[in-house]
């Protein structure tokens, strides 16, 4: 490989260090088709499921585009999708719903199962007005009149009209299968209903499931995406709902292998333009990569399996994160310490290291050759990158990782003995974890740290030993003890 003059490198690192990886993209040409996601398409698929940052939002996004979801079917390998659909918005609502103190004010009425499933169904019939006929509109005009903030009056409006609205859907779906069409309606985001509360966030989503549960059979083309988080999914019996087992057997998981991830970097990095709109990083990995092009989605890395992205990793960093061997091949080595506790590694945080990295290889230069990006900038972008992610996950989902980093400041050296880690944790375990009052997923320190593991924070290496995965260890303001290899 021929070498790169100062000039051109740093052109270089200029396009890669654009950071567009902080949230779920709508441009399509940041989107990388896979096969069994897009299997969110059919009638029959209600439930898609997904760590943070797996790219939820940003596929419910995709499919409630036309434009974009008729480009992904394009890429949608033997997958049943239905005829003519239109695409609408159950949950997150906006100015159309309840806000944080509109839930809160309808569970401080201490609703029962009924009234949280009646809850959604109001909503519902509220969202499918535009497909309303008028004497359907004007048999529910309590309904539609209710404010769309105050939870509790469109749940009394409801009440008073009863069956009607059950009716009124009926006829809808009914229309819609003489028609040949389908509506479908995308739930995303559920987690926003409430940040500092797990119990009264699944009250409210085990209503939704419940609804879900019961009405998925009873109609034919009004049909339910529900987008949840991995972890509601693996706690449906406290969170989800017993229900959510009905809706399971028909579901997607937004699972990422390496061959998928390293093409979701390379969609990412072909698609990357200058300030002319040139693609020169295309250009450049060109021998590296084999892709081709689409209108709408740009260009797509064509990989037959994960070990095929070896030569654009070679280039873009060099074959060893160090001298030799010794220190690890690049290619293994940059998804095996982006993994989470469960051995996972998402595309969003895998663009994010790359681009980190560049940002500090354009500011202290020191890959040569062919090369773009230094192990050093890799190794330094990773600790950034930590930071950023726990810091994003306290300030969305996660709101209680301030307290458990303050819990676990007090040992900072990974790893921990079982029985260590407790003691951390039960540390004013009943007192303040945020400033918003979000508690920690579990009832005691024993529960909270299964959930820990489960949710991937955490991760168990036998012998009773825990450990922090170098996805949250910097962020979380911990280090290794001497000696113990990171992984």
């Amino acid at each position: 490989m021929a070498s790169l003059t100062n000039e051109r490198r740093a052109n270089y690192l200029q396009a890669l260090s654009l950071r567009a990886a902080h949230a779920e993209t709508t441009d399509p040409r940041d989107i990388f088709p896979v096969s069994e996601h897009l299997r969110a398409l059919e009638a029959e698929v209600v439930l898609i499921i997904g760590d943070r940052g797996s790219g939820k939002t940003q596929l419910k996004k995709a499919l409630t585009t036309p434009n974009i979801r008729g480009a992904l079917l394009r890429h949608a390998r033997s997958i049943r999708v239905p005829g003519e659909s239109t695409w609408l918005q159950g949950w997150p609502l906006e100015s159309g719903g309840p806000d944080l103190r509109g839930w809160r004010e309808l569970l401080s009425t201490n609703p029962g199962r009924d009234d949280l499933i009646a809850i959604w169904l109001a909503y519902l019939l509220r969202t499918m007005k535009p497909h309303l006929s008028p004497d359907e509109v004007e048999k529910t005009t309590e309904l539609h009149q209710a404010h769309a903030a105050d939870a509790r009056s469109v749940l009394a409006a409801y009440q008073k009209i009863g069956v009607t609205v059950t009716t009124v859907l009926d006829a809808l779906d009914e229309r819609m299968l003489q028609q040949q069409r389908w509506l479908f309606v995308a739930y995303d985001e559920l987690d926003t209903i409430f940040h500092e509360n797990w119990q009264a966030m699944g009250a409210v989503i085990r209503g939704l499931v419940s609804f879900w549960a019961a009405y998925a059979r009873r109609w034919k083309r009004l049909r339910p995406k529900v987008f949840l988080r991995s972890d509601f999914y693996k706690h449906h019996r406290d969170v989800a709902g017993a229900d959510v087992a009905k809706l399971a057997g028909n579901r997607v998981e937004l699972q990422w292998s390496d061959k998928n991830l390293y093409g979701a970097l390379l969609k990412h990095i072909l698609n990357k333009t200058d300030a002319n709109g040139d693609r020169p990083l295309q250009s450049y990995f060109a021998r590296t990569v084999t892709s081709i092009s689409d209108p709408v989605l740009g260009e797509i890395p064509v990989l037959g399996k994960a070990e095929e992205a070896k030569p654009f990793v070679n280039r873009l960093i060099s074959e060893y994160m160090g001298a030799n061997r010794g220190k690890g091949a690049s290619f293994r080595w940059i998804l095996d310490h982006l993994r989470d506790g469960n051995g996972r590694a998402l595309p969003r945080s895998l663009v994010q290291l790359i681009e980190l990295a560049a940002e500090i290889e354009r500011d202290q230069p020191r890959a040569s050759g062919a090369h773009l990006l230094h192990h050093v900038s890799i190794r330094n972008a990773l600790d950034r990158l930590s930071a950023e992610y726990v810091l994003q996950a306290q300030t969305h989902e996660f709101s209680w990782l301030d307290g458990l980093g303050r819990r676990l400041s007090k040992d900072r050296e990974v790893p921990w003995k079982r029985r260590e880690l407790i003691r951390l944790l039960s540390q004013d375990f009943a007192g303040g974890w945020s400033d918003t009052g979000a508690r920690p997923p579990g009832a005691d320190p024993e529960e909270l740290l299964e959930n820990l593991v489960e949710l991937g924070v955490l991760r168990a290496r036998g012998n009773e030993l825990l450990d922090v995965p170098d996805l949250y260890l910097h962020g979380l303001n911990l280090r290794r003890k001497g000696g113990v290899a990171k992984k």
